[in-house]
């Protein structure tokens, strides 16, 4: 049984309100639960309303046993201080937007000529 940590949707239209659910990979988004983690309200409408809570301790439990965040969900563990270090995610890189350009690049030929081939 592969298990994932995964948000299962609730609230109303163009309301949406997403409780953290560990859950088996195969059972549907509103299936059954193994256990529920915490919740993540995008649209929270007072300033001082909380729009994430999840309980920590259970998250660590989940994650050593071998279940896997999906994306959106470890995008909220990284912002909830559980994610790695460079970041949540392995498939995208920033990290070539913050370096400088390579020194071996010569940019003192760049005068518009093309080099003709021999």
């Amino acid at each position: 049984m592969v298990v994932k940590i995964r948000l299962a949707r609730l609230g109303c239209r163009n309301h949406p309100f997403y409780r953290v659910v560990v859950t088996d990979s195969k059972t549907p988004r509103d299936g059954k639960q193994l256990e529920v983690l915490g919740f993540y309200n995008p649209i929270s409408g007072k300033d001082d309303e909380e729009n994430m809570r999840l309980k920590l301790e259970r998250v660590k439990y989940w994650l050593s046993v071998g279940a896997k965040p999906t994306e959106p969900v470890e995008y909220l563990l990284y912002r909830a201080g559980l994610g790695r270090q460079g970041g949540p995610f392995e498939k995208f890189s920033f990290a070539a937007l913050n370096q400088e350009q390579p020194a071996n690049v010569d940019d003192s030929k760049d005068n518009g000529e093309l080099d003709s081939p021999p």
